[in-house]
């Protein structure tokens, strides 16, 4: 797949990446009034506080408009890999063809002034496109929700296949996913700002973090480091994702999809969640917060795992 380029409206390029490079950041500042701490005057004290962005971003593909989510405005070109994989859209990178970034048109798209939105407009195989347009569905997502506007119970996909036996994959055990845990924190730059941003990690199997990615959504932030990893050929190495989020259905089945074996979460995940890992064959640990940590995939009886895995 090629870079991500930078189209604009009316051919005006030169103005669209300049608009980008000065209007599109991760983070914003705004004023705002802090009160009740030590020492501060009962009328509050005024600073300046840093908030993290969200804006409307289109995914595109072949020119049809497929989803609307509310992300963050960076590795824009890594979420539509990430999504389109992780949503069956592809079967593999290479059936992206390119991506290009615009600016919305703020009047057609009837945004509110100060409010920019971003298409990102990906070239996918003709086989792909004839599947997306056979299964279309509407998902304009409030923060990268995974299920919105879907037709039916069965296009939830709760069945997934069952991943193929990693002879590696026992290795993700406890001291490993609290190591990676424990480097997380010092990778989240934007979160340490503004505090309102998860972030999905792409850790080794000695719990070395290789890869962050952060966002508003979860579900975003995690077909940002999907993307990562397709576009590095990274997909089938071993190692594991880490979530500063719960383990909800939705994020197993996007690391099941893209064969992704193992996945760690600082909180715990759904029922169903564990139950689509187990169907999976996907490796689950949950509620990892040192000391300890729960694995809920493969189940107590048929893991018999010790306390270290």
């Amino acid at each position: 797949m090629q870079g991500l380029a930078v189209h604009g409206d009316n051919n005006e390029e030169d103005a669209d990446e300049e608009a980008l490079a000065r209007g599109l950041h991760a983070l914003a500042s705004r004023p705002v009034r802090v009160y009740g701490e030590a020492g501060a005057p009962g009328e509050g004290t005024l600073r300046l506080d840093t908030l993290a962005e969200e804006i409307p971003v289109a995914l595109v593909f072949n020119g049809v408009s497929h989803a609307v989510m509310m992300a963050t405005p960076e590795q824009l070109d890594d979420f539509a890999l990430g999504f389109a994989l992780s949503e069956g859209i592809l079967d593999h990178a290479h059936d992206g063809r390119s991506t290009a970034l615009r600016l919305a048109d703020q009047s057609a798209a009837h945004l509110p002034a100060g409010v920019p939105g971003v298409e990102v407009h990906m070239e996918i195989s003709a086989r792909s496109f004839e599947r997306l347009k056979q299964r279309r569905r509407s998902m304009a997502g409030r923060t990268g929700c995974g299920v919105c506007g879907v037709e039916s119970f069965a296009a939830l996909d709760l069945e997934p296949a069952r991943l193929p036996a990693r002879d590696w994959v026992e290795r993700v055990d406890l001291h490993t996913v609290l190591t990676a845990f424990a480097g997380l924190k010092a990778q989240q730059p934007h979160n340490a700002h503004s505090g309102s941003l998860h972030a999905a990690g792409w850790a080794t199997l000695d719990g070395q973090l290789a890869r962050v990615c952060e966002d508003v959504g979860r579900h975003n932030a995690l077909d940002k480091l999907i993307g990562w990893l397709a576009r590095s050929g990274r997909l089938a190495e071993p190692g594991f994702v880490v979530l500063s989020s719960r383990g909800s259905h939705e994020l197993v089945r996007k690391c099941a999809r893209v064969g992704l074996a193992a996945l760690a979460t600082i909180s715990a995940p759904t029922a169903t969640g564990v139950q689509v890992a187990e169907l999976a064959g996907l490796r689950l640990w949950g509620l990892c917060r040192a000391p300890r940590a729960v694995l809920y995939a493969p189940g107590a009886q048929a893991s018999h795992a010790s306390p270290g895995g």
